[in-house]
């Protein structure tokens, strides 16, 4: 088994101890680290696939996400050196009534290689929050609002109206997250939309450009 196949089988296992040393061994070999980060995506949403299908709980998946992370902070010195291109700052939240981080806190990282300053919100972060932090930030030229669930769909489509409407200039918006469509994302006025974390960073850039 390479080391990139033993990273994604203890991401999936939640072996969180385990992963740092072993995504380290991985880039010993000569792994790019974008390789390794895409094998520890494929293998959470393995996870989420058999979360959705009732094979594994909670626990367990909050397990593999924590063994994630753990290797993702041994690749992000890594990317952070990467970009030399500076596109302004992006500033990402998950939505009003929405606890999850996971996925936003990936979009961020890839997000920040991309060559984006990143100003990170955290959860359940108010349409009001998002058009602050606008004010508040030099040069943000990039809005990214995160959702996992269905419920909060409507606060995705306020918070991207209230950007819109805030008088406010000089930003695309992007949204994301599991319920999320392109059909959606153009329905309540977003610039962008994008399926996973990969993606995004390429979106990010490509709405800036534009």
């Amino acid at each position: 088994m390479s080391k990139i196949e033993e990273v994604k089988a203890m991401v999936q296992s939640g072996k969180a101890k385990l992963i740092p040393g072993l995504v380290q061994e991985a880039l010993d070999e000569g792994n790019e680290a974008q390789n390794i980060l895409q094998a520890m995506v494929d293998s959470m949403s393995i996870v989420g696939d058999k979360f959705s299908a009732g094979e594994i709980f909670v626990p367990e998946m909050l397990m593999a996400a924590k063994a994630m992370s753990k290797g993702v902070d041994i690749l992000k010195p890594l990317f952070a050196g990467q970009s030399t291109a500076s596109y302004g700052t992006c500033v990402i939240g998950t939505v009003a009534g929405d606890l999850h981080d996971i996925g936003k806190n990936l979009v961020s990282m890839m997000i920040e290689s991309a060559g984006f300053e990143i100003v990170n919100l955290g959860v359940d972060v108010s349409a009001a929050k998002f058009v602050e932090a606008v004010k508040e930030n030099k040069n943000v030229t990039l809005v990214a609002c995160s959702g996992l669930l269905t419920t909060t769909m409507t606060a995705m489509k306020e918070t991207v109206q209230a950007l819109k409407s805030s008088g406010l200039t000089g930003f695309k918006v992007i949204i994301g997250g599991a319920p999320v469509t392109a059909e959606f994302a153009v329905s309540i006025g977003a610039d962008g939309f994008a399926p996973d974390a990969g993606s995004a960073a390429v979106k990010a850039v490509e709405l800036v450009k534009g």
